[in-house]
């Protein structure tokens, strides 16, 4: 499993279709997340620091991620991370709808996102 960038999600945005837009100060974590990540379906989910990321593999082995609100993670997911301390309810709260796009001058990290 790889991680390949996508620039619809990278600083500045492109010109076209726009993705949530991922900080690049804090990718070097992204493979990691990437690797921890829980599979549903045709997307893997992650949590760092109370963000949830969200990854689509777009060739034979490779993905990109973006950050999503909690309300597009699975909920047995959500619960999963709630009962092992991965996430609070707060966080979940605090970034659950459809609408949240990270600051780029916090630590969010984006899931894969390595250069």
């Amino acid at each position: 499993m790889r991680y390949e960038s996508n620039r619809k999600h990278s600083e500045p945005w492109q010109r076209g279709r726009r993705g949530s837009l991922c900080p690049k100060e804090v990718r070097e974590s992204a493979l990691e997340l990437l690797k921890n990540s829980e599979l549903d379906g045709d997307k893997r989910y992650a949590v760092h620091q109370g963000r949830a990321y969200c990854a689509r593999q777009h060739s034979e082995d490779a993905w990109h991620g973006y950050p999503v609100g909690w309300v597009e993670v699975p909920e047995y997911i959500r619960r999963k991370w709630l009962r092992h301390g991965q996430v609070s309810r707060r966080d979940i709260r605090s970034n659950w709808g459809p609408d949240y796009v990270p600051s780029t001058s916090g630590s969010e990290v984006v899931l894969g996102q390595l250069e």
